[in-house]
C-alpha cells in the first residue's frame, strides 16, 4: 500500500511539472517562434525568442537559494559598514593627532 501511494505521488508530481506554467510559457514561445519563422513575421520571432529566454531566466531564478543569497548580502553589508567605521575612526585619530601636534 505504501508503494502505491508513493508511486501515485510521483506520478502527480511529474504531471504537475509537465503541466506547469513554465512548460506552457515555453510551448507558447516555441509556437510563436515557429509561427514567425513560417510566416516571416518578425514580431512573432521577437516575442518567441523573448518568451523562451524569459522561461530560462525564470527557471534559474526559481532554483536559486535565496536564503543563502540574502545571508551573503547581509554579511557583505556588515563588512562594508565595519570598514567604513574603521576608516572614519582612523581619519578622526589622524585629525586629532594632527591637531594635538600643532
Amino acid at each position: 500500500m505504501t508503494h502505491d501511494a508513493q508511486n501515485e505521488l510521483q506520478k502527480a508530481s511529474l504531471i504537475g511539472r509537465i503541466l506547469s506554467m513554465e512548460f506552457f510559457l515555453l510551448v507558447m514561445g516555441v509556437v510563436s517562434l515557429v509561427y514567425g519563422i513560417i510566416n516571416d513575421a518578425s514580431i512573432n520571432i521577437f516575442w518567441g525568442i523573448l518568451i523562451i529566454l524569459g522561461v530560462f531566466v525564470l527557471h534559474k531564478v526559481r532554483k536559486k537559494d535565496w536564503t543563502k543569497h540574502w545571508q551573503e548580502m547581509e554579511a557583505e553589508h556588515k563588512a562594508l559598514e565595519e570598514r567604513e567605521t574603521l576608516r572614519k575612526s582612523a581619519a578622526d585619530d589622524a585629525r586629532k593627532a594632527d591637531t594635538d601636534g600643532k
